[in-house]
């Protein structure tokens, strides 16, 4: 990663390392940075750290979301980018692959051919002739319509813009949040977590939703009130959900946890948040990223510029 970012942008840009740097000399690398180039920027710079970023014009995070970001500790003439798109065709795949697992009960009959069970008579959901209602539709929102597409499915979609180039039967804004989960048989949850999305899918929005729909949601945990998709799970069988991104894990917290047994639950599939690993992945998001400090430097509009009243 040091031989890309020094090969791609060293010729233009004096590149100092934070990593393994003593206290002392990384007050001084920030105090004179122009540019931020981070991963997790919550892990890789302090909260307390931030105020040395005067001269900073620009931060770039290689990761596709932006909520892990302290924004009310950044000066707010400092522009934010964040990576998406970076993922989508690996975190797509994911997608889809959960969404099969959970229409065709793949571990449950699975677990019970172990205990001798030879289930011939539960029904299997088709995503041919279905519609898949994709909340974010962005790059990975996109790259889900395109594989859905081949399976025969109907996209509704939900973006900023309410408009789109995609070939797809529906696209509207949040605003159209309600008539989409009503519609859909497969919903996708791809859109970033911000003020306005935390809590997205709670009691109201599950209950709107057919009893046999099947949620994925491989965006972030706080999109969906754990609570309510745990009862709603229970007490509605044929109801299924799929969680990539869960609401405490190591990302952002020490540790994994769950407040409810979801994993007692045969309606209920879990991946830990590793839908994007595949190799060279972060070469290739960092690529992406360098591509976009690259933009900026030429003096273009840098890619997905975070608006800063989103997040606080």
């Amino acid at each position: 990663m040091r031989d890309l970012i020094l090969r791609k942008i060293g010729g233009g840009l004096e590149v100092d390392f934070l990593f393994g740097a003593s206290e002392k000399d990384r007050v001084g690398l920030l105090t004179q940075a122009d540019l931020v180039l981070a991963m997790n920027l919550r892990r890789d710079i302090h909260d307390d750290e931030l105020r040395y970023l005067g001269r900073t014009r620009l931060i770039q995070i290689t990761l596709a979301g932006s909520d892990a970001i302290s924004f009310d500790k950044l000066d707010p003439r400092i522009m934010v980018c964040s990576n998406s798109g970076a993922y989508s065709k690996p975190i797509a795949e994911h997608a889809i692959g959960m969404m099969l697992a959970l229409a065709r009960s793949f571990l449950p009959l699975h677990l019970g051919l172990g205990r001798g069970v030879f289930d011939q008579k539960t029904a299997h959901k088709m995503l041919n002739g279905s519609t898949l209602g994709i909340i974010g539709f962005g790059g990975i929102g996109r790259r889900t319509a395109q594989i859905a597409r081949a399976f025969g499915m109907k996209i509704f979609a939900i973006n900023r813009s309410g408009t789109t180039n995609e070939k797809i039967d529906f696209v509207g804004t949040l605003s159209d949040l309600n008539f989409v989960l009503r519609k859909s048989d497969f919903i996708l949850l791809s859109i970033a977590l911000n003020k306005k999305t935390k809590n997205l899918i709670g009691k109201t929005e599950l209950e709107m939703m057919k009893p046999d729909a099947i949620l994925v949601n491989v965006a972030r945990g706080d999109l969906i009130d754990e609570q309510s998709l745990y009862h709603h799970l229970k007490s509605r069988s044929q109801f299924k959900a799929a969680i990539e991104a869960w609401w405490i894990e190591p990302f952002n917290y020490p540790k994994f946890e769950v407040h409810f047994p979801f994993f007692d639950l045969n309606n209920f599939l879990g991946s830990p948040h590793n839908s994007y690993l595949i190799p060279e992945i972060h070469l290739t998001a960092l690529d992406m990223a360098l591509d976009n400090i690259l933009r900026f430097m030429r003096g273009d509009a840098p890619w997905n510029l975070q608006k800063r009243e989103d997040y606080l």
